[in-house]
């Protein structure tokens, strides 16, 4: 398994974040800085943007609208600017239904629906640091795609707005999409080799 990079200082922020190479790409999360994988392999393309193809397909002539990697997500905490953000992530698939969240550089604030592709290098960030990151900031819905174990985990803000248990779909499952009750995944065609 691949380990990330990371590039180490007391504190990040989105400040500093801009300034980076355009052709490194990075996250910040607490302020620690962590490098992405530089090329994504062929089957995380393709779940991605199956995944991507769903959602847009459904979101045409409707109010929300769906990104993809790299798309920079700056999650602000309370006590911060938007260029002192010391949150700024790329998941590879954002949804954002408010409007007034999106400006020239990507979205500031939780998004409503954040789905991540896991790969070696991303796994342990994914469903550690961006669930708690996503949580503690109010993502409405977060996937997390497994296209080795062919499951897709689904965590929704539940009570006093934390994520309970997940519910895991297979391979063979078509699930909706929580603040998209009309939104059905097919994951057949999503895990299609």
């Amino acid at each position: 398994m691949a380990v990330p990079r990371v590039r180490h200082a007391e504190k990040w922020s989105y400040r500093e974040y801009r300034e980076w190479p355009d052709d490194e790409r990075w996250e910040i999360i607490n302020g620690d800085a962590y490098a992405m994988s530089p090329a994504p392999s062929r089957r995380h393309q393709e779940i991605a943007g199956e995944l991507f193809r769903e959602i847009a397909t459904y979101l045409l002539d409707k109010p929300c609208k769906v990104f993809i990697a790299p798309f920079d997500v700056r999650l602000p905490e309370a006590d911060e600017a938007d260029d002192g953000a010391s949150n700024v992530v790329q998941p590879d698939i954002v949804v954002v239904c408010d409007r007034d969240k999106l400006d020239g550089s990507g979205c500031v604030g939780a998004p409503d629906m954040v789905a991540e592709i896991l790969s070696p290098a991303t796994s342990r960030k994914d469903q550690k640091e961006k669930f708690l990151l996503y949580e503690r900031h109010g993502v409405k819905e977060y996937w997390i795609v497994d296209p080795v174990a062919t499951v897709v985990h689904v965590y929704r803000l539940g009570a006093e707005n934390r994520y309970g248990r997940p519910d895991v779909y297979g391979p063979e499952e078509k699930p909706t999409v929580g603040i998209l009750p009309e939104l059905v995944i097919d994951l057949p065609l999503l895990f299609r080799e």
